[in-house]
Parts: C-alpha cells; structure tokens; sequence
C-alpha cells in the first residue's frame, strides 16, 4: 500500500540516519513516526526500530525507494524520524489538569482524524472552550505536527494532547473513572440540545469521511446528533467539534451562573 507523501511543512523536525535517530530517542525527544527500510534484516536497524517502539513511536516499513525521496540529506541509512511539534501527554494528565481546576472533565477524543487542519482546528476549539484535553490514536490518525501546530494557532502549546494505543480501550477506562462518553451520529434520535452536559463528558468526534469506527461507536453511552437544516446532511469534523463544545460551554456557565 503506497504511503502518503510527508507534508514539507513537517520537514522541519525530520531526523535522518542510525546515529541522529538513536540520540533523539536517548535525549528523550517525542518521536512521532518512524521510517525503516521494509526487509532489512539489519540488526542495528532492528534494534533502532524496538528502541523507537518503546519510546512512542508508530513505526512504518516503507520502500527504501520510498525513503530516498523522503530524505532530505540523501543519507538516511534506512531509517527517517519525525519529531512531534509538542510532547504527548498521558490521559491522567487530562484528568489530573481537570482536578485541578475544580471542573468536572471535559475531554475530545479524535477517532481517527487524519487531516492535520482538522486536528489543529479541533485542539484550537477544545482550547479555547476549555475543555482539559484531546486524546487521539497512534494508529490512522495525524500526529502532532507543525501543520497541526499551524492550524491550532498555538493552543497545541496550551492544551494537552494525549495519544494512545488503543481508542476504544482508553474510552473504557475513562468510563470507570466516571465519564460520560458521547459519539456524533446522524441516526441518533438525541439531539445534542436535549444532553445534560454539566457532568464529566467525553466528546468522540470521528474521521471527516467515514464517522466513528465501530468498536468506538458502541463503546459510547450515547450518541447525539446536530440539527442540519440545509441541504448539506453533515458538518466536517472541526465545525461538528466546535458546535459540540460551545453547547457544553454554554450549559456549564449557565449552571455556574444560577449556582453563583
């Protein structure tokens, strides 16, 4: 299966060859995609690989053919890093920082978002709704960027994002821990006026063409749908966000007001 071509924007945090990819990874830096040459038997490159694994990273085989025309110094040695443009996070980071603040949690998790505008537009949303965090997979979804960093306009910076292994997997554990999991569906007979959204909340908001998988989709204990009034049936991923998220804000400070 042909790999998409890296953005050039991205190419600002690419890390090429053994030795420049082994320091990063020593020197602790958050690696976001790894390239290795696809059937090299190469131990060094092998070890290089599981080292990268355990740092985080998503790991892809790829054509050397491949790698030639994504390497920039034309010396990759079978292998090309791509820094993160921001440090992932752990969920309990995203519950911790909501303790913290006294609210009660308001995540975003991103089931498989793979366009970087979207992403950035979603982690700028969530920001500034002040919602405590994003989640988002290792697995088809975009990692954090410089495009996304572009398109966040900096809330990349403010808002922790964490990435996990596996989606459904995390949305389970932050169901034992006491949060309401939301899903977007255009089927679903709730729509998202007729939620209470003053408790801990989950906002699962799928991919821009297929919608939430189907495993995440029936992890959720509810799903909700936005009026559509036109002749458009959807929104895109980023407006489905914001409409979601400004709902919640409006709710929330309406009871803050009637408690004050």
């Amino acid at each position: 299966m042909e790999r998409k071509q890296i953005d050039p924007e991205e190419r600002e945090g690419q890390i090429e060859g053994r030795n420049a990819v082994m320091e990063a990874i020593r020197a602790g830096w958050t690696l976001d995609k790894v390239y290795i040459a696809k059937g090299d038997t190469d131990k060094g490159l092998a070890r290089l690989a599981a080292a990268a694994r355990a740092a985080g990273a998503v790991v892809v085989e790829t054509d050397r053919r491949k790698l030639d025309t994504l390497s920039l110094t034309k010396s990759h040695q079978g292998i090309i890093a791509m820094a993160a443009a921001a440090p992932y996070y752990r969920v309990k980071d995203l519950l911790k920082r909501a303790e913290e603040k006294g609210e009660p949690p308001l995540l975003v998790a991103c089931d498989g978002i793979e366009d970087p505008q979207n992403l950035g537009a979603i982690i700028r949303t969530a920001e500034a709704a002040g919602a405590h965090g994003v989640i988002i997979p290792k697995r088809r979804s975009v990692g954090l960027t410089a495009t996304v960093g572009k398109a966040s306009a900096g809330a990349m910076m403010h808002l922790p994002v964490a990435r996990v292994s596996n989606l459904t997997a995390a949305l389970r554990e932050l169901k034992k821990e006491g949060l309401w999991v939301y899903g977007t569906a255009a089927d679903s007979p709730l729509s998202l006026y007729q939620v209470d959204w003053n408790g801990p909340a989950v906002l699962v908001i799928g991919s821009e063409g297929k919608g939430m998988s189907r495993l995440v989709g029936e992890t959720c204990d509810q799903t909700v749908h936005i009026p559509m009034k036109g002749a458009v049936s959807s929104l895109n991923a980023s407006a489905a966000a914001a409409v979601l998220l400004y709902e919640v804000v409006r709710q929330r400070g309406k009871s803050n007001m009637q408690a004050e």
